[in-house]
């Protein structure tokens, strides 16, 4: 007796990928999913590659993630898929700290964070 198969968090017609531990803000890397969200994936790709933000590049690795799940493990077709979601949220957080004068000390954040991306394939009208 075996467990029974975890049911798929996304639908039939969607593939999932996930960054669990980009390095920067939440708020920063939100910023560049903004970006993409709702475009087609081909376009997605094209703006995450000449975006000037450095969360780009993570976000674009994700992005081709989800682009290949969506055509190796679920058998869609590439040119259909559009980004049909985006979410962004907080990961692990790194404490450093930073000496400073007098003996005294301050702590330093360093903060990752995780991307969530949908695709989706959609019927071309």
């Amino acid at each position: 007796m075996s467990k029974p198969a975890a049911p798929r968090r996304v639908g039939d017609k969607e593939a999932l990928a996930v960054g669990t531990t980009i390095r920067g803000s939440a708020q920063k890397l939100n910023l560049v999913a903004a970006l993409i969200r709702g475009k087609s994936a081909e376009e997605a790709l094209n703006i995450l590659s000449f975006s000037k933000k450095a969360m780009a590049v993570d976000a674009r690795k994700v992005l081709a993630s989800a682009i290949a799940n969506a055509e190796n493990n679920h058998n869609l077709d590439v040119d259909a898929l559009v980004v049909a979601e985006a979410s962004v949220g907080k990961s692990i957080t790194m404490k450093r700290f930073h000496t400073r004068g007098r003996g005294k000390s301050t702590r330093i954040l360093k903060p990752f964070s995780r991307l969530r991306i949908v695709v989706r394939e959609v019927e071309e009208a």
